[in-house]
């Protein structure tokens, strides 16, 4: 906690207290605290006994009987007096990193992206083609239509046959599979910098968009430190890294597994982590190596990259890290796959991923 700076909550911005403004930060600490009540309750008061954030007529214990009794917080079980979120706070959780990270985006039922090729879309281009049947009548470029009509048969016996109607081109809308991959190695926490929580953040917010916004697309998640292993959306406020090494073969093998299964051809994969591959798996053993560079580890690395290349499988890295050595891994990942690299700051890194979501999102792989 030390070092955080809530400035939305700065005594005298705000009058009085009230439950939505003690929500927002109580959400803020839930995911901090890896989903733990308790724990983001205990630093909520403290945070009170600082900044003054309840009064006489609302307090502490009112706010919590109020997420008890609008359903976001539940016990763990009947004879444990411990509280766990509801599944209504971790639906809040992942809209709020929504808003957070990506801005307020209103839920569209069609879920589509627009890409460079003409096709069955809802926005159209400048291009027109003859109609054909079942082709939308609001797509329908009346004066062109009527131009063709007066060409084809006359003013005097003016008529509009079906040769004679043009619609507007649109965009063709493609959907898309994607898998992100969250590094929970122990250097996601090293020298006091916590890495973790916003890439919890931006998984939580992306998962989000897909559902609400584009819900014909696929987004599977998977975490990966000494193996690799798929979570669930549900799952994202409570990732914790653990005492684990990189071994980024592990996920994306696992990856390109989940990828090959869905029959969608166009595929990517999103990976946030913050340092080079330091294990892979030689059988049953774990072969682990921290420091520099290991030849063994980065080959088998680049190797995937470049088979995930043959099978038309962008990958984009957000490397949280700054390292020279590092960077030069990334740069031979990158050209290895024909990817894409981000070289983000924790603040940036929602901005970058939603913005190459969208561009590939615009392609249509072959």
């Amino acid at each position: 906690m030390i070092g955080w700076k809530f400035s939305e909550y700065i005594p005298g911005q705000e009058d009085g207290a009230s439950f939505e403004k003690l929500l927002k930060l109580f959400q803020e600490l839930l995911v901090h605290t890896s989903g733990d009540v308790s724990e983001a309750l205990s630093w909520l008061t403290e945070l009170d006994k600082q900044y003054d954030l309840t009064d006489e007529e609302y307090g502490m214990a009112d706010f919590i009987q109020d997420l008890i009794d609008k359903g976001y917080i539940q016990q763990q079980d009947r004879d444990n007096a411990n509280f766990v979120p509801s599944a209504k706070m971790e639906i809040a959780l992942r809209q709020k990193a929504l808003e957070d990270i990506f801005g307020k985006l209103k839920k569209s039922k069609r879920g589509s992206h627009n890409t460079n090729f003409g096709g069955g879309g809802n926005e159209t281009t400048s291009d027109l083609r003859p109609f054909q049947f079942g082709d939308p009548l609001d797509q329908l470029a009346v004066s062109e239509s009527l131009r063709n009509a007066q060409i084809n048969h006359g003013i005097d016996e003016f008529k509009l046959t079906h040769d004679d109607l043009e619609v507007k081109e649109t965009f063709y809308q493609s959907q898309m599979s994607t898998v992100l991959m969250i590094d929970i190695s122990h250097s996601m926490i090293l020298y006091g910098e916590d890495r973790i929580t916003p890439a919890k953040k931006v998984a939580m917010a992306l998962s989000e968009l897909i559902t609400t916004r584009y819900p014909k697309d696929t987004l599977d998640i998977i975490v990966f430190g000494n193996d690799a292993w798929r979570i669930e959306i549900k799952d994202l406020p409570y990732l914790e890294v653990g005492p684990y090494h990189t071994n980024t073969v592990a996920g994306l093998e696992l990856a390109m597994d989940i990828l090959r299964r869905r029959k969608n051809p166009n595929k990517q994969i999103f990976m946030i982590t913050d340092g080079k591959p330091t294990c892979i798996k030689k059988g049953k053993r774990y072969y682990k190596n921290s420091f520099g560079l290991d030849r063994t580890i980065v080959n088998r690395t680049l190797n995937l990259a470049q088979r995930c290349r043959k099978i038309d499988i962008p990958i984009t890295t957000f490397m949280i890290a700054r390292d020279p050595y590092l960077q030069n891994f990334v740069e031979q990942f990158t050209q290895a796959n024909n990817g894409k690299a981000f070289y983000s700051s924790l603040q940036g890194l929602g901005e970058f991923i939603f913005q190459d979501y969208k561009n590939n999102k615009g392609k249509r792989y072959r």
